[in-house]
């Protein structure tokens, strides 16, 4: 279950397509891909005032009366942001896999591909905060919570750092929590100029591979994802040139020879002692300098207030030298 899990992470992510503009110079010139502080100002500006009418990302307009008193999350990146906007009191349930805080896991769980209508129903919440990544499996559901009654408003996929701001702010103003949305996307802000500081000033670009699941099959993000972006910004090449999520094949992985081995999963137990022990792999660059690093996945698979800190966690784990480590 938790591989598939993974698996299932893996899936979202090659949803996420990189903006046209900002990301082959974002290195270069030292200069965020998630553009000015644009953002948080106009955050600042834009006071929720109830009656409040959004429209979601299905195109579907939701009407919230007053800020919402009981809210029910679907996905672990909107129980994050609900948290980080001080909502604990408001959070009536949460996805099976939400970990993050802790806090979480104290909530009622509504299940996780699979939700239970029934229960969601019973909480009857103000609103439901669904995701874009749902709709090939829990669309019926979402509209049975729709027939029911229930506002149910489905949250963008962010593709990009700018448009987890974006989020976070829309998920602010349906909440009545816009000057708290606007204080978490400038710290996040600070904190990728503060990386991107310390990268730019990196000689050696290091060559880099991702992995998001083990043998037998083994994928990794290539062109086109939300990783790629993160490697671009800190200026690291991905060994892998293909579009999108791929598999790859152990030979392949040593034929690449990265500077850098990056597992993002955490189901196989002593995973980096496993990875360095792999048939052939003794001959990577990466293993014979001992940098093969294990990343918390939900940094960067969860689009939310974290999504900084694994931008961070990436560059650290490439640049060490960079951060005095």
């Amino acid at each position: 279950m938790k591989k598939f899990w993974q698996l299932w992470l893996s899936a979202i992510l090659a949803t996420f397509l990189l903006a046209a503009c900002g990301t082959d110079d974002a290195k270069k010139d030292n200069t965020p891909v998630n553009g000015s502080s644009q953002t948080e100002d106009q955050a600042s500006e834009e006071v929720a005032e109830f009656p409040l009418t959004l429209t979601d990302a299905v195109g579907n307009d939701i009407t919230l009366e007053q800020a919402p008193e009981t809210i029910v999350s679907m996905i672990p990146s909107n129980t994050e942001i609900l948290f980080a906007l001080g909502l604990n009191d408001e959070i009536v349930g949460v996805n099976d896999w939400d970990n993050y805080p802790e806090e979480a896991l104290e909530k009622e769980k509504i299940g996780g591909m699979e939700f239970n209508v029934e229960k969601i129903v019973s909480m009857t919440p103000d609103v439901v905060f669904a995701h874009e990544s749902m709709l090939g499996t829990g669309e019926e559901g979402l509209q049975q919570l729709r027939d029911a009654g229930i506002n149910v408003f489905v949250v963008k996929n962010a593709a990009d750092f700018e448009q987890t701001y974006e989020t976070i702010k829309t998920i602010g103003k349906a909440t009545g929590k816009t000057e708290e949305a606007a204080t978490i996307i400038e710290d996040m802000k600070a904190k990728v100029e503060e990386v991107l500081a310390k990268t730019a000033k990196v000689e050696n670009e290091k060559r880099v591979f991702i992995e998001t699941s083990d043998v037998p099959e083994i994928y990794a993000p290539g062109k086109n994802t939300f990783m790629q972006q993160i490697l671009d910004m800190i200026g690291a090449e991905n060994v892998v040139t293909e579009e999108d999520w791929v598999m790859i094949s152990p030979e392949e992985i040593v034929k690449q020879n990265p500077d850098v081995i990056i597992v993002m999963y955490s189901y196989v137990p002593d995973i980096v002692e496993s990875v360095k022990k792999r048939d052939g792999f003794s001959d990577i660059t990466a293993v014979k300098e001992e940098r093969v690093v294990q990343v918390d996945e939900n940094l960067t698979s969860r689009t939310g207030p974290r999504l900084a800190l694994g931008l961070e966690e990436i560059a650290k784990a490439i640049y060490p030298e960079a951060f005095g480590e």
